[in-house]
């Protein structure tokens, strides 16, 4: 059965929040741009940034000659477990809500979340709903207009713009308020995060393995910390300019090669922009094996991920024969803008009754 449609939110198109007439008589391409104001450097955060990642760089020098296997061969493992917290957590479940999980997932989610320290849930969503409301204007947070750095770290070395602030309180939370879980991380979010982030990741690898504080604190925990917040970073500037546009040629997300090869889930995303609320962020099929769907399909198959939607092939392959025809993106499931067709052609699986 298809979803029901009246699951909406007051969440705009940019063409609407733009134009009091829904963009009829306005040329919406002159609000993509951004306004040229100039940036208000916040010196504290970029001091903290080369710091990381010149100390990240020791990290590395400190992985190939000096770490023990063990630490070695589980890097890797960290890096996909951290962004595990970001692609499945903040960004699939709560940011889109292409599906939903019990308490054990969400609280799963919530420490992977903080071990990936972005901010809180409730942040991050926050900001990512506007980045696709906005996308590409002065209220998008990331806005690749601005050029590659910018978009990659450069946003947060700056203040936001104002239209940012502006749009983040008008976009739709309730969702996320009325989650006692995400609610509670965010307001215990500095007294839980250095301990997760940078305390766990820097004593376990000493006491379970036998690493040196050296070694587990520059690449346990600032090592893997700074790559998977550049990896994260290069779907914000990378995947917003470089690379294939197969869904919709006329918007600035890519299906970026990089990205799409790491297998973390979030290479497609000219896909995302077009679909939003699939929870696999890409097409069925060879395209969907990804380390996050596969998370997301391991825990639905036991019951704690249900209500997974899903694009099918044939409303993918209508989207993709009328590109060009002025349609604007969706933050994600819920939106009450939400085509009537997009909704009707989504496949949710693992459903529960009592939902």
């Amino acid at each position: 059965m298809p979803p029901k449609s009246n699951d909406i939110t007051g969440v705009l198109y940019e063409s609407d929040a733009e134009t009091l007439d829904g963009g009829l008589a306005k040329d919406l391409g002159q609000l993509k741009t951004t306004d040229g104001s100039k940036l208000q450097l916040v010196w504290r955060n970029i001091v903290l940034f080369v710091i990381l990642h010149l100390s990240s760089l020791y990290g590395v020098w400190l992985l190939f000659t000096t770490a023990t296997w063990t630490t070695f061969l589980l890097f890797p493992v960290a890096l996909v477990v951290t962004a595990l917290g970001i692609s499945g957590g903040a960004h699939r479940l709560w940011a889109h809500r292409t599906f939903k999980a019990n308490v054990p997932l969400r609280l799963i989610f919530l420490f992977l979340n903080t071990l990936a320290f972005q901010d809180a849930v409730y942040i991050w969503a926050r900001d990512h709903r506007v980045h696709h409301k906005y996308t590409e204007t002065d209220a998008d947070p990331y806005n690749s207009r601005r050029g590659w750095f910018f978009s990659h770290i450069g946003w947060l070395c700056c203040r936001k713009h104002p239209d940012v602030v502006a749009k983040g309180k008008q976009i739709d939370l309730s969702d996320l308020e009325a989650d006692p879980l995400v609610m509670f991380q965010k307001k215990y979010y500095l007294w839980l995060m250095p301990p997760i982030c940078f305390v766990l990741p820097t004593v376990l690898p000493m006491y379970l393995w036998g690493e040196s504080l050296n070694c587990a604190w520059h690449v346990m925990a600032l090592l893997r910390w700074c790559t998977t917040l550049n990896l994260i970073w290069l779907v914000n500037s990378s995947a917003h300019m470089y690379g294939m546009r197969p869904y919709d040629r006329n918007i600035s997300p890519t299906d970026e090669s990089f990205l799409v090869g790491l297998r973390f889930g979030e290479g497609y995303h000219n896909y995302h922009h077009v679909f939003p609320w699939d929870y696999k962020s890409a097409e069925l099929g060879p395209y969907s094996k990804d380390v996050t769907t596969g998370f997301i399909n391991f825990f639905a198959r036991i019951g704690w991920a249900y209500d997974l939607k899903s694009v099918s092939c044939d409303l993918v392959k209508k989207r993709v024969l009328r590109t060009g025809d002025g349609s604007h993106p969706v933050w994600g499931w819920g939106d009450k803008d939400q085509q009537r067709e997009d909704i009707v052609g989504t496949t949710v699986t693992h459903q529960r009754k009592d939902d």
